[in-house]
């Protein structure tokens, strides 16, 4: 295993000095045990024949019928829905878990334009090769993003929509967060490791507060990043990156028709390039407290639901009480 020096996560944290050993995965996170069987779908995409990771997990409890996709974030896999995905299938939903192309299991291509219209088609693509006609889409931070632009794209197809402290609550360019090259994004995500990792999930997703199996996240993405893939994999993050902070859907909220439910950890602070923001901008940003009450008030059919004092990831904070939330609300949508 290579000795990981510590840095900063995408260079929003210059974290301490403390080597930290992560065990090294490959490019598709080839040695990383998933909590289901993965299996692949594979496509064709922009001139190129890829392939996206997924779980596909049968209802354990008595079966409703219905189907639930879930869609992680930035810095998140499917494997990282593995609470989740428990709690809905004991509920009765059949569950999909798939990794995005750029993340995780999934292909990471040498040249590909990242949207977040593409990421949606692509998963769309797998639902109709799964023979899903119609699905409640979960999605946590990015994947709040990816999951908006999806709604907004196959709103037929679109039964209800949960938001889990999504970022894109806010325009952090408009609001006069600096622009970023992908170049520059290149060069921050060769940059990260574990300690950084760790560091920057502490004091963003879990409010100072670490547990013991938060770790196996941190290894999961660490050993990504410093793999035998590890320019491929910073390249397409990077790319990610740039999608993220120049494709807002903010100003579509409003345009959401379908029940929409609005899951949000009030002591949650994340917002892209707020390390590089002028500090009067800085400190503006992030205020899920805020934000989560203004976008609910832009979704035509949300209902909010708040967690006080829990950050960026409630569903791994306290997902007793977060999945009796999410199972209720998505009950009474």
């Amino acid at each position: 295993m290579p000795l990981i020096r510590a840095f900063c996560i995408a260079g929003l944290l210059t974290a301490s000095a403390t080597p930290v050993l992560a065990a090294p995965y490959g490019p598709e996170l080839q040695g990383f045990k998933y909590p289901y069987p993965l299996q692949h779908f594979d496509f064709q995409s922009q001139g190129k024949t890829l392939q996206m990771g997924y779980m596909d997990v049968a209802p354990k409890g008595r079966a409703n019928a219905r189907t639930v996709v879930l869609m992680h974030g930035k810095n998140f896999c499917g494997a990282t829905w593995e609470g989740s995905i428990k709690a809905l299938s004991d509920a009765g939903y059949r569950v999909i878990a798939p990794d995005q192309i750029g993340f995780c299991s999934s292909s990471k291509p040498d040249h590909y334009q990242y949207s977040f219209q593409q990421l949606a088609t692509n998963t769309h693509q797998l639902l109709a090769q799964l023979g899903i006609q119609k699905a409640t889409l979960i999605g946590h931070s990015t994947g709040g993003m990816l999951a908006t632009r999806y709604a907004l794209m196959y709103p037929e197809q679109t039964e209800q929509l949960a938001l889990v402290n999504p970022i894109g609550l806010e325009d952090w360019k408009a609001l006069g967060v600096p622009s970023l090259t992908v170049d520059q994004w290149n060069a921050r995500e060769l940059k990260v490791n574990a300690e950084g990792i760790r560091n920057y999930q502490l004091n963003t997703y879990y409010v100072g507060r670490w547990k013991p199996e938060y770790e196996r996240w941190v290894d999961m993405y660490a050993g990504l990043a410093n793999g035998p893939g590890r320019k491929r994999v910073a390249w397409n993050s990077a790319l990610i990156y740039d999608m993220i902070f120049t494709q807002p859907v903010y100003y579509e909220f409003k345009n959401l028709q379908m029940p929409t439910l609005l899951l949000i950890g009030t002591s949650d602070n994340t917002a892209i390039g707020k390390d590089i923001a002028p500090p009067a901008v800085k400190a503006k940003l992030g205020n899920y407290a805020v934000l989560g009450k203004q976008v609910a008030a832009l979704i035509p059919h949300a209902t909010l639901v708040e967690f006080p004092g829990l950050g960026h990831a409630p569903q791994m904070e306290e997902p007793a009480r977060f999945h009796q939330a999410l199972l209720q609300g998505l009950n009474a949508l």
